[in-house]
């Protein structure tokens, strides 16, 4: 096989610590080039140096360069991968970046207490409209220098993003996560079998989706799979996805209640964080909400700013050091499986992986443009979805009014519109009385103003 052009974006991302070694060590893409390019350059320059380290002990042949300008980054390549969290320069993460704590800190002065905040509820939102700009940039450079590329793109709100560049670029994107791999794998661990073992077919979007069918060696067992769970009782952290899951008769896909709590009103009905339901807290980056609430207060001085620079670029060195090669790709079902997709793809190969991709008729009585969570076929132009059938009832239900949600979050994004942003945050699951939703976005869009410059033109 030809080799290829593969640039990562946002390299300097942890997302890389594991993705790039997974790269490096497939034997179908020997020779490529890799091309490392983010906004934090010296981050990009401590993986390069690690990254042409890892190269040489995979003994594949891969180039490892890093890039200072995006043009030379992504012309003529024949792969994108992206790890982009629309905050700027972050030391740990994006939860510890102030624009981050603001998306928590703001909400919870008007009732709503957000956990994770990365795919649902104002924070879910605040991080597409700072995020889509920067995506919608990056694809129109590629747009000029790499029509044809395959754009795999693994940033939450990882629905939103893919969807703004299928509706508003002509580039080909793939989103990849790991949600629903850890739920067939929790519940090939709960049946004592192997995951590949499991004919299992879901439907939703990404960190939102449940099982409609599970079987094992050609028998259905669904109904052994809702015994064994009875019996075992719902576990720390799945309390309230098991309840739900008795309830809708679908087992939830991602057993987090972290996760999927956002999805629902619950944590806009409590009255103080005290009051958290599920054992849930806030734990937003390590930090309390209090704490979260001090560190925005603080003012540092230069001096200080350089400080943690020098500390957050020192740990980040140490984590590199610390990555160990893995002895093969990863295998679709044990992660993400990123190296055999972009193999796949580079030859045209037919393999099946799971996708965040446009829906194109798979779940039939959901739009065609929503981006859905599905097992999709590989070839030489990407990834197929696999027909899954029609969404149950209330699936569809719930389905239907977040896909809405992302397509205005979406538009709100690229257009810079005030008004569809507030028609997304009354229509989210955690909405608030329109007044106190109003002056709640006015505070959130000025916190994140140096990101959102469409809404401040």
């Amino acid at each position: 096989m030809p080799a290829k052009k593969i640039v990562c974006l946002g390299a300097g991302s942890r997302y890389f610590l594991g993705a790039l070694p997974d790269i490096l060590v497939c034997e179908p893409l020997a020779e490529s080039e890799i091309t490392l390019y983010d906004i934090d350059q010296d981050k990009v320059r401590l993986l390069q140096a690690q990254a042409t380290l890892w190269a040489d002990a995979a003994g594949t042949g891969m180039q490892v360069r890093a890039c200072d300008d995006l043009a030379d980054a992504v012309d003529g390549a024949d792969f994108a991968v992206s790890s982009i969290g629309g905050s700027g320069v972050s030391g740990r993460g994006i939860a510890s970046t102030s624009f981050h704590m603001h998306d928590i800190v703001i909400p919870a002065q008007y009732g709503i207490y957000q956990i994770v905040g990365d795919t649902a509820g104002p924070a879910g939102m605040m991080m597409a409209l700072r995020s889509i700009p920067a995506y919608i940039t990056i694809c129109r450079e590629m747009e000029r220098r790499c029509p044809e590329v395959i754009f795999l793109q693994h940033s939450n709100p990882m629905a939103a993003v893919c969807r703004a560049v299928s509706k508003y670029t002509s580039i080909t994107i793939v989103g990849i996560c790991h949600g629903v791999q850890n739920g067939i794998r929790s519940l090939a661990q709960l049946l004592a079998t192997e995951p590949e073992e499991l004919e299992v077919v879901w439907i939703g979007t990404n960190h939102y989706h449940w099982f409609t069918s599970i079987r094992h060696q050609g028998r259905d067992v669904y109904d052994a799979v809702r015994r064994l769970l009875a019996e075992r009782g719902a576990p720390s952290g799945g309390i309230m996805t098991q309840k739900l899951s008795d309830i809708y008769g679908y087992q939830i896909v991602y057993p987090h209640d972290d996760h999927i709590i956002e999805f629902y009103p619950f944590l806009a009905q409590v009255r103080s964080e005290a009051e958290m339901p599920y054992g849930l807290s806030l734990r937003l980056g390590g930090f309390t909400l209090e704490e979260a609430r001090r560190a925005l207060s603080v003012q540092m001085s230069d001096e200080e700013h350089r400080s943690q620079r020098q500390a957050d670029l020192g740990d980040y060195a140490h984590d590199l050091a610390g990555v160990t090669l893995p002895p093969a790709p990863t295998s679709p079902l044990r992660g993400e499986g990123l190296g055999q997709l972009i193999s796949s793809i580079a030859a045209g190969s037919r393999n099946v992986f799971i996708v965040n991709v446009p829906n194109q008729g798979a779940v039939i009585n959901l739009p065609a443009y929503a981006i859905l969570e599905l097992e999709g076929v590989t070839d030489s132009t990407g990834v197929r979805p696999i027909v899954v059938g029609e969404a149950p009832m209330p699936l569809m239900g719930l389905l239907q009014k977040r896909i809405a949600w992302q397509e205005m979050v979406v538009d709100a994004a690229v257009k810079g519109d005030r008004g569809l942003a507030l028609q997304a945050l009354l229509l989210d699951e955690m909405a608030i009385p329109p007044e106190k939703a109003e002056a709640m976005l006015d505070q959130l869009l000025q916190a994140s103003r140096p990101m959102l410059p469409a809404f401040f033109a």
